[in-house]
């Protein structure tokens, strides 16, 4: 495949033949051509109610970890009160004094600008392939064919397998072993956002009144995903968006932005927009953890916008429970007068890759789809 493409922006593959036969699209989005462009394709061009607007900037609430990790009795309870107003309200809070090394994160920028710098033609070594979730993709294109967000995404697996390095392996055996230091800067990036996630979950567990260790247990044996998304300059930015209106359907999202503006959380029926704080990280609620909290805490309704001139850069690490672990709150109060049937990761994960497009309605999508008499679970019956 050519690997200095010089036409359009978003075109065939000329090398993905087979795999558009077989379904997969065959089309791909080249950031490499985005000088050479004065318009976006209408594939691009999202409704008018959708599109950015003039927003206020979101008061969001930012949680000092450091007493907690200490055990200082009132900093937890601040930490506390503070996790749990904005849990009940719109599911969006940042933490700092988190402990995870600063440099740590700013290798794993680097990694994403060396990775999404490559051609085009190296890029697609990592392309994911038709029912998986793992690999690069631009604009989703390899899905969907309107509505496209403007961005591009690496996409990759997190789990503790024994002495497996399971990151490393993923990078060398997709892109090749002079991808090897990549894949270790991603490997402990991901250790250190699972560890970090588990002090979240202790966090939110006593906010909610619950045993500390009981959403930490449960997410011990986790099955996460790491995705990087890069935002190329847009030379229509008012027309299109990076990401569009969404609620995460996994359990907890920790986001780590550059210091470039772009996210946008909807809250008092409107978006606002969401300062970068230079070394805090993000954290949202997702429809899984919504459902393990029996719809006590909201899972965050977020989008993001691009701009003309500047890239942006954000890392997302999405904890996942085991595939096989059944979702349901805790017993006791918090489980009473059930808002959503029991269900396992693995179902809400084929619903969003094979029959539904992850918006702000999904979990409610997902409820109607396992309860209806006529349209039975596939995976139920396997």
């Amino acid at each position: 495949m050519d690997c200095n493409p010089t036409s359009v922006v978003l075109r065939p593959s000329l090398a993905l033949d087979k795999e558009r036969e077989a379904g997969s699209g065959g089309v791909v989005f080249s950031s490499a051509l985005l000088p050479n462009q004065a318009t976006i394709p209408k594939a691009f061009i999202w409704p008018q109610c959708d599109r950015p607007t003039a927003i206020e900037e979101l008061d969001s609430p930012v949680v000092d970890l450091d007493g907690f990790l200490r055990g200082d009795e009132a900093s937890t309870a601040r930490a506390v009160d503070c996790v749990r107003a904005a849990c009940s309200t719109h599911g969006f809070f940042q933490v700092a004094n988190h402990g995870v090394d600063a440099s740590l994160g700013r290798d794993a920028l680097g990694c994403m600008d060396e990775f999404f710098g490559l051609p085009l033609c190296h890029k697609l070594r990592a392309r994911r392939k038709p029912g998986n979730m793992w690999g690069y993709v631009g604009a989703h294109a390899d899905r969907f064919s309107s509505e496209l967000p403007w961005k591009e995404t690496l996409s990759f697996g997190y789990h503790e397998a024994g002495d497996d390095r399971v990151v490393i392996d993923y990078f060398t055996s997709t892109l090749g072993n002079d991808f090897q230091r990549m894949g270790l800067v991603f490997q402990r990036y991901c250790e250190a956002m699972k560890k970090l996630s588990l002090v979240i979950m202790e966090l939110l567990a006593m906010s909610l009144g619950v045993d500390r260790t009981h959403y930490r247990d449960f997410f011990e044996d986790s099955r996460s995903i790491m995705r990087c998304n890069y935002y190329p300059p847009c030379p229509e930015p008012e027309l299109t968006l990076g990401t569009g209106p969404h609620c995460d359907p996994t359990s907890l999202t920790i986001l780590r932005q550059d210091q470039v503006d772009g996210l946008e959380v909807f809250d008092g029926n409107r978006w606002r927009s969401v300062r970068p704080i230079r070394d805090a990280l993000v954290i949202n609620i997702g429809d899984t953890f919504m459902a393990l909290s029996n719809g006590r805490y909201k899972s965050c309704l977020h989008r993001a916008v691009v701009n003309r001139r500047r890239q942006r850069k954000s890392l997302a690490f999405f904890l996942c429970p085991r595939e096989d672990r059944v979702v349901r709150p805790p017993p006791g109060e918090l489980g009473g007068a059930r808002l959503y049937p029991d269900f396992t990761w693995a179902e809400l994960l084929e619903f969003t890759q094979r029959h539904y497009r992850a918006d702000m309605k999904t979990l409610h999508s997902f409820t109607d789809w396992l309860l209806s008499s006529s349209s039975p679970s596939p995976l139920r019956s396997t």
